[in-house]
């Protein structure tokens, strides 16, 4: 068989395996394995990012806030463009999502109330009656989630790195202090490091390689374009009632993206919207924005995957050299930059960054007691 040696084998190449190969590259010599035809074919290449620093679990929101440097002023050469652009979040309450809102103006202090006649001048399609509360979250920004992954694809190439497309992982086993990756090309990966970075196929892999599986659960997320008629949508924010059942944002400039914010569970596998879906997106929507929707103009779903207790999965597992970097659920993109670094420090057994060592203890795949977290048998 045809063996390349390598320091780092990585499966997956959508955000989470592309930003843990770019940091790894840094250092080592890395393979990127990707199943199929492109890199992020799956969620990356369905995701519509928006960095919000008050959403997700605790360590998402650690990695969230340790990734805005990034943001702001990426390496040179990183992309061609800005990799973000202003756009605010503005959280509506019906009646009975009043308190739901109001304790978390409480606890964001960034937040602040939003008169609803303010945002009726911003937003007209809004329809009187529909919130009794309103709260303006800034400084939150849409990403361009196809440059960001692009660009730490290139930093992966430019440092020697090999991105292997239609490599799926057929066999997986430790021989000889190597990880050995077998595609189904037959194409052979050894390394001493193993990183599963295989998103909804996490659990997959880890069986492959005798790694106590996590429990991951991938779930459905359902999304379509419209067009808002006589409104300019270019300027609105992101709108969405507080207990996150939908939400839209513009899209396009002209268009809305409009979302049931769903959590199907599925099996991992190449996510189709469902026609149910979309009508309970676009009904949700017009219950609170006066906007006729004549035609869908596009729909698709993707995955997200999450942890049995929602949080991310970055850290070593019970095998030696085996790294997990799942369980992003729907903070892969805003947190990618500082889970990248996380995982590259875990690797190297140095010492986390400050604006990162407090997710240490939530994102060790270990806490889920599948793991041995007493063993001895760690890598160097």
């Amino acid at each position: 068989m045809d063996t390349h040696s390598v320091e780092a084998i990585v499966i997956g190449a959508g955000m989470a395996g592309a930003t843990a190969a770019a940091h790894l590259s840094a250092t080592r010599r890395v393979a990127l394995l990707e199943a199929e035809e492109s890199a992020g074919y799956h969620a990356t290449g369905r995701s519509a990012a928006i960095w919000i620093r008050h959403y997700g679990s605790p360590d998402a929101r650690i990695l969230t806030a340790a990734s805005r440097g990034f943001f702001d002023h990426p390496p040179p050469g990183f992309a061609e463009a800005p990799l973000i652009a202003p756009r605010d979040v503005v959280h509506l309450a019906p009646p009975e999502q009043v308190e739901h809102l109001r304790q978390m103006l409480a606890g964001a202090p960034e937040m602040r109330r939003l008169d609803l006649g303010e945002l009726r001048a911003r937003v007209p399609a809004l329809r009187p009656g529909y919130a009794a509360l309103a709260a303006l979250e800034p400084d939150c920004f849409d990403i361009d989630v196809a440059a960001l992954h692009q660009g730490f694809l290139r930093q992966v190439a430019a440092r020697g790195g090999r991105l292997a497309l239609r490599h799926r992982a057929g066999r997986i086993r430790r021989q000889g202090g190597l990880w050995r990756a077998e595609a189904s090309n037959g194409a052979v990966f050894a390394a001493p490091v193993l990183v599963n970075a295989a998103g909804a196929w996490g659990d997959e892999v880890a069986a492959l390689a005798g790694e106590p599986v996590l429990g991951l659960q991938p779930k459905r997320r359902t999304a379509c374009i419209i067009d808002p008629g006589e409104y300019d949508c270019a300027d609105w924010p992101l709108l969405g009632d507080v207990d996150h059942s939908w939400y839209v944002r513009p899209e396009a400039r002209r268009k809305l993206m409009v979302s049931p914010a769903d959590e199907t569970d599925s099996a991992p596998l190449d996510a189709q919207p469902e026609e149910l879906d979309v009508a309970i997106a676009i009904d949700r929507m017009q219950q609170a924005l006066d906007i006729p929707v004549r035609r869908v103009e596009h729909q698709w779903a993707g995955l997200r995957s999450f942890t049995p207790d929602r949080g991310l999965a970055i850290g070593e597992g019970h095998e030696r050299g085996f790294y997990w970097m799942v369980g992003q659920g729907g903070y892969g993109i805003q947190t990618a930059p500082a889970a990248g670094r996380l995982l590259a420090a875990l690797v190297g057994g140095t010492a986390p960054d400050a604006d990162v060592v407090a997710a240490v203890p939530l994102t060790d795949p270990r806490r889920f007691g599948r793991i041995a977290a007493g063993s001895q048998d760690r890598p160097a």
